[in-house]
């Protein structure tokens, strides 16, 4: 399995062929608690660095969900809307948000790798 890259906005992108996923970290989920709904944009759409593509929903907080690279959805979670605390049990994993094509591997692969996220979370505790 790819490695996966982080944003200073706690999403996390792993690419997989022609094909990269993108979810929130699991620091991001534990800053938000219990998720109770989550909100996808719609397949099809073509998304810039810093658009947003999701909104994840606990009790404590709303937080939207950045788009780490430029792409296209190709496909969204939809689980996830009928099971929204998946994101707690699973945050870097099957709770994955959107699936993105056309994504540019470079760009990718300038995120922080998962040793210098854990730096970075740590800088903020």
């Amino acid at each position: 399995m790819a490695e996966l890259r982080y944003t200073r906005e706690h999403e996390w992108i792993r690419i997989d062929g022609n094909i990269a996923t993108v979810g929130i970290s699991q620091y991001a989920q534990e800053q938000l608690g219990d998720v109770v709904y989550v909100e996808l944009s719609e397949a099809g759409r073509k998304v810039r660095p810093g658009d947003d593509m999701a909104v994840v929903e606990s009790v404590k907080a709303a937080s939207e969900v950045y788009a780490p690279v430029a792409g296209e959805i190709v496909e969204v979670n939809a689980a996830l809307i009928a099971v929204p605390e998946k994101i707690n049990e699973d945050a870097e994993g099957e709770a994955w948000l959107v699936r993105l094509s056309g994504v540019d591997a470079a760009t990718v692969a300038s995120l922080m790798d998962g040793e210098a996220y854990r730096a970075f979370v740590k800088g903020l505790d």
